[in-house]
Parts: structure tokens; C-alpha cells; sequence
């Protein structure tokens, strides 16, 4: 949870520099290659965050694996967190700066779980639905198969989630006939 907080400063700061320099999409584009380094590969994650390997050698393995793929604001940013040490926030401030960018634009972000991959029709459908419930226009849609709904979707927007699962049907139903009328609790 700290390290979230302070992300979300060091974001600020980031994204207020790019979009006065005018270089937004590409620190956007930086971070989410960032992001994605980290997601797949673990023992680069575990790199960052390592108090054995030292801060000028973690820094040379961030500038021969970046500095010719992303923007030189975002490699300055990656440069002054290694020296100051901050190495280990740099995929929370790559997480939280998608976020912070989708804010900024006015995109919404939402999730989808169903037990198939949702075709072009469907998922033009949902993006509607997802308009109606948000009253935004832009909507970023991740989709997630979950074979254990049976069948059905369930749809995260914000704070607000529609289960319209075969799964929790069958759960509720399994609930109401648990409860028997005619035996008096006690």
C-alpha cells in the first residue's frame, strides 16, 4: 500500500513532464513495455527489488535492456529512481502510470469473464453497455476465459460488477432451497 502512494506521486510528476513535453503516447507506450517486461518475466522483477545486486549494476542492466526502446524522459525517470534507490517501485509506478494515463484520456477500464472468447458482435455489445453504465466513450476492455461460470458473463466497470453467471444462479438457487419453510429456526 505505501509503495502504491508513492508510485502514484512519482506518476504525477511523470506524467505532468510528459504531457508538457508533449510526449505522453510515448511515455505511455514506454511504461506499458515496462509493464509487460515485468509481468513476464519474473526474475527481472526480482532484480529490481534485490538489496544484493547494487543500484549502479541494476542500472546498467536497465539502460542495455531499454535505453535504445523507450523515450529519454522515461529512461531519465528509470536513471534517477535507480540512483535514489527506488528501483523496486518501478512496476507499481509502470502499473499505476496505465492508470493514471486512462484517467487523464478519459478511458474506462473494464473487465469481462465469460467461458469463450467473445466474438466481434459481442464484444461491440458489452463496450455498449459498458458506455451506458460509465458515460464514458473510450473504453479499454479486458477479457478473461472462466470456464467454472458454466456459462453467462460477469462484467466489472468501476466499482460496479453485473453477475449474470450460470454459476451464481445455480448458487442462489442452491441457497433458497437450503432454507426449509417449515422448520422453525431456532
Amino acid at each position: 500500500m505505501a509503495d502504491s502512494r508513492v508510485a502514484s506521486r512519482y506518476v504525477k510528476s511523470l506524467l505532468g513532464l510528459a504531457e508538457e513535453q508533449k510526449v505522453l503516447e510515448q511515455v505511455h507506450a514506454d511504461m506499458l513495455l515496462f509493464a509487460s517486461v515485468c509481468k513476464s518475466n519474473h526474475d527481472f522483477t526480482n532484480m529490481l527489488k534485490s538489496p544484493i545486486i547494487k543500484h549502479d549494476k541494476k542500472l546498467a542492466i536497465l539502460e542495455a535492456i531499454f535505453k535504445t526502446k523507450v523515450n529519454k524522459l522515461t529512461m531519465a525517470i528509470i536513471a534517477m529512481l535507480t540512483r535514489k534507490n527506488r528501483e523496486p517501485l518501478l512496476p507499481a509506478i509502470a502499473t499505476e502510470f496505465h492508470n493514471a494515463y486512462n484517467v487523464y484520456k478519459g478511458i474506462q477500464r473494464a473487465s469481462v469473464a465469460t467461458t469463450f472468447a467473445l466474438d466481434e458482435k459481442l464484444k461491440a455489445e458489452v463496450e455498449t453497455l459498458i458506455k451506458k453504465i460509465s458515460g464514458k466513450n473510450q473504453i479499454e476492455l479486458d477479457q478473461k476465459i472462466n470456464k467454472d461460470l458454466i456459462g453467462g458473463f460477469i462484467l466489472n466497470v468501476g466499482d460496479k460488477q453485473i453477475d449474470a453467471s450460470i454459476k451464481s444462479k445455480l448458487k442462489s438457487l442452491q441457497t433458497k432451497f437450503s432454507e426449509n419453510p417449515y422448520l422453525k429456526e431456532f
